[in-house]
């Protein structure tokens, strides 16, 4: 069971979102290569990655003292097919623009 609430809050805020954009297009990524691709400090990405992965939609391996990040997506497409269930996309027809 996903909370969606908590997963649209982390979603809202743009590097959050940057940062599982990232990820998600990748199979596994280190922390040092998430941080590099991100213009705040590794504090920063550190607390990104905290909160997306305390919600479900990351996971983390550890080799080590590497941490590996993966997204996880059978809980991004069960938020996606939330979404789409509350707020009934598809199940309605596109309005047509005002002329």
């Amino acid at each position: 069971m996903i909370d969606f609430h908590a997963i649209a809050k982390a979603l809202a805020d743009p590097q959050r979102f940057e940062i599982l954009e990232m990820v998600a297009a990748e199979v596994e990524m280190s922390c040092g290569d998430i941080a590099a691709g991100c213009p705040v400090s590794q504090a920063t990405v550190s607390h990104h990655l905290k909160v997306l992965q305390d919600v479900g939609l990351l996971r983390v391996r550890r080799q080590g003292q590497r941490r590996n990040i993966s997204a996880d997506h059978e809980v991004l497409e069960s938020y996606l097919r939330e979404l789409s269930r509350r707020t009934s996309v598809g199940a309605r027809p596109a309005k047509e623009p005002a002329a």
